[in-house]
């Protein structure tokens, strides 16, 4: 598949990309080399590869949940600027 310069402007207009007459030929030739790269790709015969999701070998590790000793409520909140029925008090962000 050809990229045409007309093409490749409308791209760039899309992205809401501004390119001069020098560019817009040199990105032309660069997606042009990215679609012949994909047509040599799609040609390779792929139909014994198992799909890979991960690169390398990933397994979960399990582990028991145990409980652990922990801060109280008052320690936790101990150093808070402001707090508010047991819970931090921050500024409003949104409005």
């Amino acid at each position: 598949m050809k990229i045409t310069a007309d093409e490749a402007a409308k791209m760039a207009a899309l992205a809401q990309i501004k390119m001069n007459e020098r560019e817009a030929a040199e990105y032309t030739g660069e997606l042009n080399s990215i679609m012949a790269y994909i047509d040599r790709i799609k040609v390779l015969d792929t139909d014994d590869i198992q799909p890979t999701i991960y690169v390398l070998p990933l397994q979960n590790v399990w582990r028991e949940d145990e409980v652990q000793p922990c801060l109280s409520n008052e320690q936790a909140l101990a150093n808070a600027a402001e707090t508010e029925a047991g819970m931090y008090l921050v500024p409003r962000v949104i409005e």
